[in-house]
């Protein structure tokens, strides 16, 4: 079993990667479909998704645990 601090590590670094990533993916997909070649707009860009793929992670995380937990309470 990992223990939390493992899974924060785990979980930050995944983020962090998944951010330079899609930094990276939309400064060069963006100007396709129209958009400026901007760094700074990519950026910006890409933390409101993270912002909001944090949120949604963490807010089914936090409801299959409560499943989790509620099923267990049951048996």
């Amino acid at each position: 079993m990992q223990s939390k601090k493992a899974s924060l590590y785990e979980s930050l670094a995944n983020t962090g990667m998944g951010f330079f990533i899609s930094l990276l993916v939309a400064y060069y997909v963006f100007p396709l479909f129209g958009m400026p070649k901007s760094l700074n707009s990519s950026f910006w860009i890409v933390l409101i998704f993270t912002i909001s793929s944090i949120g949604r992670n963490y807010a089914l995380r936090r409801l299959f645990n409560y499943l989790h937990v509620r099923r267990q309470h049951a048996h």
